[in-house]
Order: structure tokens, then C-alpha cells, then sequence
């Protein structure tokens, strides 16, 4: 929350060693030779903790329509990524295909509607295969503990067989329950982005704490081509979803402006609408629709709010404002909780003295300004 930002919420609430002696004698033939005694062991300078990192998987497309779709898509995440400094790891893109994102373009409405299952590229060994690389990614960049997320966004189609949903690679697909073992060792928060048909099965098994999930559909049996891909990977590299203002979009404010356009697309081309997004994370594994929120909070009426998904997501930011890149780690954990208490005193508004609520939010805001104050400095 930016400093302005929290001075409108106030008025709108009208609120050793020694050393050994050396022998002083004269040295002879038989004496061993002079030594300097051993310096002290010096501890190992600690090392930084990994920044943000990008694995950007591209599935096996199918037809050339879809891979011009999907090179758009990653092509708008690469380009984010070097905007906000975050190094990138691309998954699915053949050297042929490097420059193709460079300039992305527009999406392209298929002609063609996937089978179950699209066709594989073929010709790749399995040491070369796109799943066993995403793995050994994973891998690398989650085992060294940071508190900084490691993002795996996956654009391409994907299949389910009513027990087991699956992405669509080059070589043997990768399912489910394989990511989640591979998650199973990462020392720092993860967002997984599925941008794919049958994608909501990857919240039952990658759902955790500080873990956030997002799915293009609401269950495994939207098999239709998803279209979600496109309107996130708008989202993630622009400030037009920044709903609340602060210079910067948050992983939640991505998700809501993607789903909401999704459902645009539906409406305008009087289409069924075959996907239908979701968001886990507060690692419950049942995820939320974009239905419950107006702007980017949740709606007054709605049942069990305290439960709901959004809260963690509303401060993960893949592209940083200035103000947000200058608060160290510590910084933001503490910002973050005393963000909670702000959020839980609001919810006591109509229960307090409006004197002792205005004492109670004065506080958090003092706290929060001086945060903010000493990340200036």
C-alpha cells in the first residue's frame, strides 16, 4: 500500500587470540624454519537469497494457429520479465522460434479445435524432453531458501482423463501429481500460472502455503481450448489490470482482469463460455471464482469471507513498482502484517466507538508510513 495511498484510507474514514612469543636466538641449520602463525578462519560471507525467477513452459502446440498463439503469450511474459529484472528459464521454444517473440503480436482465433490429445513434436531424446527439463528446473532454482516466489506459467493445451490431468509437451506430458512431487523440495513460495483446458486439478495437487495457483478452467472436464493465456499474459506485463491504483499489478489483480475478459470474449462472441478461471492460495485446495470479487475486493454478501483466496495473491507483484523494489524482505513481512491487522479492524468498523477505531487504524498507519520512510532513505 502506497503512502498516499493510505492517507486516502484515512480520510476516508475520517481517520583472540594472544599472539605466541617469537624466539629472539639466533636461527642455525638445525633450527626449523620461521613461520607465521596461522591467521584466524574468517566465517563465510553469507550469501544473498535468489531474486524472483521465471520458468515459462510452452507446450506442444498442435497446429502452426495455436503456435503463433502460444510464441504471443510467452513472448508477453519474456518481455515482462526483463522489464521488472527477473531472470527467465523458456521451456518449449525451439531455436527457430527465438525471434518470434520478440515483437509480440495479436492472438489469432484457431480455425481448428484441438483433439483430446494434440499432436507431439516429434524427434526429441528423453534426456532433452520438455518434462524432464521443467523438473530438473524446478530443481535448480527452488533449492536454495528465499522468501522471493519462483513463477512456473504454463501455456498450451491440456488433457485429463478423469483421474489424472496432464500438460501437453514435446516428448512424454507431464501430469499433476509429477509437478507436485517436484514441488515437494522447493525452499520458497511458488506461483504456478496454468494457463490450459483441463487445468483445475493442478490446484488439488500443488495447493500449500505460500503457494498460489491459478487455473484457466474451474474443473478438469473444460477440454475446450482455453483462452485464459491470453488475457493473463496482457495482464501480468500491463498496468491496465492495476485496479487499486498503486503503480504496480498484483497477482491477484492479473487473475481478475484475465478472467473478467475471458468471460468478455464469451459474451461478445455469443459463445458458451467453456472455461471458467480459478485461484487458490491459502493452500485449502478449492480456489476461488473472479465472480465473488467487485474490483479487486471481495463482495459484502458473501459467505465465509475470511476464507476466501486473495489476500496473499493481492501482494505478490511480478513487475515492482519503485517504491515496492526499494523494501528489503523484512520490510514487506512486516508491512504485510500489519496490512493483516488492517484488514481485520476493518472488519470490526461497525462493532468499535468510532473513536477508538480511528486510535486503532491511526496506529497501523503510522507504522506502515515508517516503513515506507525507511525504505526512502
Amino acid at each position: 500500500m502506497s503512502i498516499p495511498g493510505l492517507l486516502a484510507l484515512s480520510c476516508c474514514v475520517i481517520l583472540p587470540s594472544d599472539v605466541l612469543a617469537q624466539d629472539a636466538s639466533p636461527q642455525t641449520e638445525a633450527s626449523p624454519p620461521e613461520t607465521s602463525p596461522p591467521e584466524p578462519s574468517q566465517p563465510e560471507p553469507s550469501q544473498p537469497e535468489p531474486s524472483q525467477h521465471l520458468i515459462l513452459v510452452i507446450g506442444a502446440p498442435g497446429t502452426e494457429e495455436y503456435a503463433t498463439n502460444f510464441r504471443t503469450w510467452a513472448g508477453r511474459w519474456e518481455e515482462a520479465a526483463q522489464r521488472a529484472g527477473i531472470s527467465c528459464t523458456v521451456i518449449g521454444k525451439s531455436n527457430s522460434e527465438n525471434t518470434d517473440t520478440a515483437n509480440p503480436t495479436g492472438t489469432t482465433e484457431p480455425t481448428t479445435v484441438p483433439s483430446v490429445t494434440p499432436a507431439i513434436a516429434p524427434a526429441i531424446t528423453p534426456e532433452e524432453a520438455d518434462a524432464a527439463t521443467l523438473v530438473k528446473a524446478m530443481e535448480a532454482q527452488g533449492s536454495a531458501k528465499s522468501s522471493e516466489p519462483l513463477w512456473v506459467v504454463y501455456l498450451g493445451h491440456g488433457t485429463f482423463d478423469g483421474r489424472t490431468a496432464s500438460w501437453n509437451l514435446r516428448g512424454p506430458d507431464i501430469t499433476a501429481e509429477q509437478l507436485a512431487i517436484a514441488g515437494q523440495k522447493l525452499q520458497r513460495p511458488l506461483a504456478m500460472v496454468v494457463c490450459s483446458s483441463c487445468s483445475a486439478p493442478f490446484i488439488n495437487a500443488l495447493s500449500a502455503p505460500d503457494r498460489i495457483v491459478v487455473t484457466g478452467t474451474k474443473d478438469g472436464n473444460q477440454i475446450q481450448y482455453s483462452r485464459f493465456g491470453d488475457a493473463m499474459s496482457t495482464a501480468i506485463s500491463t498496468l491496465e489490470a492495476d485496479i487499486n491504483r498503486d503503480g504496480q499489478t498484483s497477482l491477484l489483480e492479473a487473475w481478475l482482469f484475465a478472467s473478467r475478459r475471458t468471460a468478455e470474449f464469451y459474451k461478445t462472441e455469443g459463445r458458451l463460455a467453456t472455461e471458467h478461471s480459478l485461484l487458490d492460495d491459502n493452500g485449502d485446495g478449492k480456489g476461488v471464482r473472479s465472480e465473488l470479487y467487485v474490483g479487486d475486493r471481495v463482495v459484502d454478501n458473501a459467505e465465509n469471507p475470511d476464507v476466501i483466496d486473495g489476500r496473499n495473491a493481492a501482494r505478490w507483484h511480478f513487475i515492482r513498482s519503485d517504491e515496492e523494489r526499494r523494501l528489503s524482505p523484512e520490510q514487506r513481512e512486516k508491512r504485510e502484517a500489519l496490512e493483516d491487522q488492517l484488514e481485520d479492524l476493518r472488519k470490526l468498523k461497525s462493532s468499535l466507538p468510532e473513536d477508538e477505531y480511528l486510535t486503532l487504524l491511526e496506529n497501523i498507519a503510522v507504522k506502515l508510513s515508517e516503513i515506507y520512510e525507511a525504505a526512502g532513505k
